[in-house]
């Protein structure tokens, strides 16, 4: 490289969710073994790279207004991610975007970069500053880690298989490979995600693959089984509550993964449990909760519910409050029905109006609150082994296993100023709220 000829650089917006931010990082690893240098702004990147969310109606619009400003500040803009299977509706307010490419579609993206912001004729990738683990956008300590891609579930709410696809499992080796590096690089927690981990080697018919030289099939228990002999905190996210799910949470119970399960089930009603097309639907899901937690009393479940879903009515609603009650779950995330286009539910009977979703979600949101707040307090003058995240003039902000990252809640170590990001520590709980804790190191 000449002193004159200076790499391109390429601006990146990453929306959505921790699999779209895998996706980001890939492309952006492919793109630093290229040569190109990552713009840390719009003004100084010779291409502007948006990596859209489409999932429900306010993703698209935070997605449109992300590509908008990327165009006001650079003009030079190429689309990718979900939101990309609607290159119409991107085009009709956004005309003047250079390309639109959709989820996955990790070379068409790199093409289309070289196209518009071709790469030094001279690069040597194999002298390119690029770790063995990749380019990562997540903090050193920790990193998600992809098992899948796409999903066989055909729920009525959800648009994921039309944008993603099929599932398609990558083999234990490889995934184990990438787990392998990450921890070599730092990484303290792996945070196994897909849109369905529970059916993950199912595609595969559990292929029998290689890692290290030694066996391990492409199936959940096995995978989960070597992951835990790394000697880090293993997160599952995205489990659906199948009967093969109990194999894993004796693992949990003995320390090899974190006990945290992150189980979308969505609503309590039988009735609109059918009407969603959900998995396990017909299982006893409060029985197997139970009984999880017979196998291991420290388990923490997180899980999303949908409020106001067509046809819903008051003692469907009711049924949700009461599930709910029941299932003490720890973490819970709840939305709102939108009617995303092309979803198979929008065509369903019984259209809840907008206020009485809102009503149902403020109490849904306040019945939850009150679970947590319970449970959280049963937690104080307990010791706790957390991972920190940040340390800033309060203390230290970090999490304990019972806490994925930017979803769940916090433990605060007021007298944590001396630690540093990626820290183990042992704390003791003195207080909490609703969702967080608050701790001193323990002695």
């Amino acid at each position: 490289m000449t002193e004159t000829q200076k790499p391109p650089r390429v601006g990146f917006v990453s929306l959505g969710c921790p699999k779209a931010l895998v996706d980001s990082e890939r492309i952006l690893t492919q793109l630093r073994t290229d040569g190109y240098e990552i713009s840390p702004d719009y003004e100084g990147a010779d291409v502007v790279v948006v990596n859209t969310c489409g999932f429900i109606d306010s993703a698209k619009a935070e997605s449109l207004d992300a590509i908008g400003e990327a165009l006001d500040a650079n003009g030079r803009v190429i689309v990718t991610g979900c939101m990309g299977v609607n290159e119409d509706e991107i085009r009709k307010l956004h005309p003047q975007v250079l390309a639109v490419t959709g989820p996955q579609q990790y070379e068409a993206v790199v093409g289309e970069v070289r196209r518009h912001a071709p790469p030094l004729t001279d690069h040597d990738p194999y002298t390119s500053l690029v770790p063995p683990q990749g380019i990562k956008l997540t903090p050193r300590h920790y990193a998600y880690l992809k098992i899948s891609e796409g999903c066989n579930h055909k729920c009525t709410f959800c648009i994921i298989p039309s944008m993603r696809g099929r599932l398609v499992s990558r083999p234990a080796g490889e995934v184990m490979g990438e787990a392998e590096r990450l921890v070599d690089a730092g990484v303290k927690e792996l945070l196994v995600i897909s849109q369905d981990t529970s059916a993950y080697g199912t595609d595969l018919k559990y292929k029998l693959d290689f890692w290290g030289g030694k066996p391990v099939r492409t199936r959940m228990k096995e995978l989960c089984e070597v992951l835990g002999s790394l000697g880090v905190w293993v997160r599952l996210h995205y489990v659906y509550p199948y009967p093969h799910v109990d194999e894993i949470i004796p693992m949990m119970s003995e320390g090899k993964l974190l006990p945290y399960l992150d189980v979308p089930f969505q609503h309590g009603s039988p009735r609109v449990l059918k009407q969603m097309k959900r998995p396990a639907a017909a299982e006893n899901t409060l029985e197997r909760i139970f009984r999880w937690r017979e196998i291991c009393p420290e388990l923490t479940i997180r899980s999303t519910f949908i409020v106001g879903f067509p046809g819903e009515t008051d003692a469907d609603f009711e049924l949700l409050l009461d599930f709910i009650h029941q299932a003490q779950l720890d973490r819970v995330g709840c939305f709102t029905y939108s009617p995303v286009e092309g979803a198979r539910a929008n065509q369903l009977e019984g259209a809840v109006p907008d206020s009485v979703k809102e009503e149902r979600w403020h109490r849904f949101m306040q019945a939850q609150a009150e679970i947590s707040r319970a449970r959280l307090k049963t937690r104080i003058g307990t010791q706790q082994t957390v991972l920190v995240d940040e340390v800033n003039a309060e203390g230290a902000i970090a999490r304990s296993k019972a806490d994925a990252p930017e979803i769940d809640g916090i433990v605060r170590i007021l007298d944590g100023h001396h630690l540093a990001p990626g820290n183990l520590v042992d704390v003791v709980i003195e207080d909490s709220d609703d969702y967080d804790l608050s701790a001193r190191l323990a002695d």
